[in-house]
């Protein structure tokens, strides 16, 4: 969150020079020239940071790092004080960057060494002082940037490197943020497998049984919809998906349903092409299916239908899941799915509304309508684009 602020307020100050030289219709002054190439120079740095604290992420982000600090040579290391990285020259003196590396890993603090605190063997040699300073991930030193001087450091040096610091620390906690809602995503896919598993396979696989002998074609059939859901249920790529792909394994699921419902089960689906593309959270479209066939329609003798709509609606993409069932009341339901998560009680509203909230904003949390006798309706929003989100 503060990397976002100090962004959005480097963004603002860029966009307020520019409409300062536009208006002057001139070229830029030093210091603006200066302004918009420290702005250049961090957002090319930033992509790899957001990366992690790696090899690969500290060789790419380290040159631009260097820039803005103007040094012999700048170093980062790892949590074993290893360089990960040296950009510049006096590369010899990586023992010596190791050695402050790890008094910078043991007290969290910065480490000054000047030309008499390091030992070098060449005349030729320019280092007049390092430079350690931490790289913290939520409060924890992850790591160490080291300026390699060529002047005897200073309080601007010192100053500037621990600024520096600061925000590659900044990036490397969005990066540490982002995998860690990666995490939580897919721990919520596989409770959400886990949810699925009990309610339906056992009912799927003796749906099939009951078809093997009367009509062994059907029961071939059943089986090959059963080991495409499946298939797609339970596989490891990606934490997103197309609306396509949803509902080609939503139509699996509700033939593995109507064989086993029958003339019960009635099936509505008016989907617009041009929003069969938009992306969404892996399976989260067939819960709410399974969820209108298991909870409204299994219960309401006769059966009923269960409709799916997808509509084009500008920036986004509405989808509608909604059934003629016995409902609830909302208050139950609320309660009910404080407590999904160990009763099983309505699979997957909530690790579905929870994802949307994730992927989209607090404002893309799934609406649910419904009353005893009443039916349900659930209402999704989906950005059409919406960066991070992808296949």
């Amino acid at each position: 969150m503060v990397a976002a602020v100090g962004v959005a307020i480097a963004l603002v100050i860029a966009v307020l020079v520019y409409r300062r030289v536009k208006r002057r219709n001139q070229f830029a002054s030093p210091l603006e020239r200066a302004t918009f190439s420290t702005l250049h120079t961090v957002s090319l740095a930033a992509p790899a940071l957001r990366e992690g604290l790696s090899e690969g992420s500290a060789q790419f982000a380290v040159p631009y790092l260097r820039t803005l600090l103007d040094t012999e040579a700048l170093s980062m290391t790892g949590s074993d004080c290893v360089p990960l990285a040296w950009d510049g020259e006096a590369e010899h003196h990586s023992l010596d960057v190791r050695q402050y590396a790890e008094k910078v890993m043991r007290t969290g603090r910065q480490q000054v060494a000047s030309r008499k605190d390091i030992e070098c063997g060449s005349q030729d040699c320019p280092v007049r002082g390092i430079v350690v300073v931490p790289l913290e991930v939520d409060g924890n030193v992850a790591g160490t940037l080291a300026a390699v001087s060529a002047d005897t450091p200073g309080p601007v040096l010192l100053r500037a490197s621990a600024e520096v610091a600061r925000y590659v620390s900044s990036q490397l906690e969005l990066a540490d943020l982002d995998e860690s809602r990666a995490r939580l995503n897919r721990a919520e896919v596989r409770a959400l497998r886990a949810q699925i598993s009990p309610h339906f396979i056992y009912n799927a696989l003796n749906t099939v049984a009951s078809f093997i002998r009367t009509d062994p074609e059907r029961a071939r059939e059943l089986l090959m919809e059963f080991a495409d859901f499946t298939r797609y249920s339970f596989r490891q790529a990606g934490e997103y998906t197309t609306l396509a792909d949803e509902l080609k394994n939503i139509d699996r699921y509700l033939a593995l349903e109507h064989a086993r419902f029958g003339n019960r089960l009635h099936v509505k689906v008016q989907v617009a092409p041009e929003v069969l593309s938009v992306v969404l959270p892996f399976l989260a479209l067939q819960p709410l299916v399974e969820n209108a066939v298991r909870h409204g329609l299994s219960g309401k003798p006769g059966g009923g239908t269960v409709s799916l709509t997808a509509e084009d609606s500008g920036a986004e993409c509405t989808i509608i899941v909604e059934d003629d069932g016995v409902g609830m009341d909302p208050k139950a339901l609320t309660e009910e799915n404080r407590d999904a998560h160990l009763s099983g009680a309505h699979v997957g509203l909530g690790n579905v509304d929870d994802r949307m909230r994730s992927a989209f904003g607090p404002d893309y949390g799934l609406v649910v309508e419904t009353e005893r006798g009443a039916g349900t309706k659930i209402i999704l929003r989906v950005p059409k684009f919406r960066a991070g989100v992808r296949v």
